[in-house]
């Protein structure tokens, strides 16, 4: 779903830059509420722990996302990311994290064109986010609140959020596209075979967002309020448990070991299972093959990079240059997504104090 520079013309290019630039700054802000709510005590884990989780959430969408598989004949499917990230980190987070995936796969892999990464941001972070998590929270509202519809809500949002990205890069093409191609045909294809990525994209989602929930809810922005009773097994039948305890706050428990589980995976899945993904063109390429649309596309302004097309130059074994982009790709996505993350946690904070160090933080 990576578009490459020349797809779409410059100034359908630059505007859509300007909307990504304006959902960043929104999501900046909107991040330092989720990241803050996310440390109060008994809402979710400490402070300064709020930006590694993050962190992490960017490098395992990363490295999923160089995990194609097939969905048709000669084409293939990636994870998009967005629904994941929102459901995991809140949509604001969510936002921010598949944005740096897609900065640094455009700088540092020549995976999406430079100039056409306000396109990419736009269709891939902002509007599976928006669309992913407003459709699981009106899920939510309607279904019980247990794990199993958490889990089955985060999958129909996941599978929605696709196409509807398709959707939304067919609408630039149609103002902006720089060859005569039939619009209607564009949009049929690209649906249809996003349609079939979604399908991934939602199995992938509800099984991350069911694992997490299943050891940690606590950690889920999606999550929040859930709890189940304690079930006790009395002559033969399960009843709820009296609650005699004081529950120990979330606060108090280190999600040290998901995080290490977490970033153990991700170099796992770039470091050698990536090897093993499809070879065939994703949904955008193919489409744009067979109906003409990469006539105007245009070489990658970093394709001599030392990691471009996700191997490192002048290894010659293919599975070993592949593996050592994946683990440097998911390496620097964690530093920098943890950095941004924790800049956005530590400019809360520093408002916060100044806030209630003038006089009118001291008012009643």
């Amino acid at each position: 779903m990576h578009a490459p520079d020349g797809f779409i013309d410059v100034p359908v290019s630059a505007a859509a830059g300007l909307l990504a630039a304006g959902a960043i700054a929104v999501s900046l802000r909107g991040a330092r509420r989720e990241l803050d709510d996310t440390a109060r005590p008994g809402a979710g884990v400490g402070a300064e722990r709020t930006a590694p989780l993050a962190g992490l959430v960017a490098a395992f969408i990363f490295a999923v996302q160089m995990l194609n598989f097939p969905v048709a004949a000669g084409t293939s499917g990636h994870l998009l990311g967005g629904a994941l990230a929102a459901i995991l980190v809140g949509p604001y987070t969510g936002v921010l994290c598949v944005s740096v995936v897609l900065m640094l796969q455009a700088v540092l892999f020549a995976d999406g064109g430079l100039t056409a990464l306000g396109v990419n941001i736009t269709t891939m972070a902002l509007t599976t986010t928006v669309v992913a998590y407003a459709l699981f929270r009106g899920l939510v509202k309607v279904l019980p609140r247990s794990r199993r519809s958490l889990t089955a809500a985060s999958f129909v949002a996941a599978l929605v959020s696709v196409p509807a990205s398709a959707v939304v890069f067919t609408l630039l093409y149609a103002v902006g596209g720089t060859t005569d191609v039939s619009i209607g045909k564009v949009a049929t294809a690209m649906v249809g075979v996003h349609v079939l990525i979604g399908l991934g994209e939602a199995a992938i989602t509800a099984l991350t967002v069911g694992a997490v929930i299943a050891v940690r809810p606590d950690l889920v922005h999606g999550a929040r309020g859930l709890r189940q009773r304690l079930k006790l097994r009395v002559n033969g039948e399960l009843v709820d448990a009296p609650e005699t305890a004081e529950p120990v706050p979330a606060a108090a428990r280190s999600p040290r070991k998901v995080w290490i589980a977490g970033l153990v995976t991700s170099l796992v899945l770039a470091g050698f299972v990536s090897f093993y993904a499809s070879a065939d063109p994703d949904g955008l390429e193919k489409v744009a093959a067979d109906h003409g649309i990469d006539q105007q596309a245009e070489e990658h302004a970093v394709a001599d990079s030392p990691l471009a097309d996700y191997g490192v130059k002048d290894v010659d074994d293919a599975r070993l240059s592949g593996g050592l982009a994946g683990v440097i790709g998911v390496g620097v996505t964690v530093v920098a997504g943890t950095g941004v993350f924790w800049a956005v946690r530590r400019r809360r904070t520093a408002g916060e104090q100044a806030e209630a160090a003038s006089p009118a933080g001291t008012s009643v």
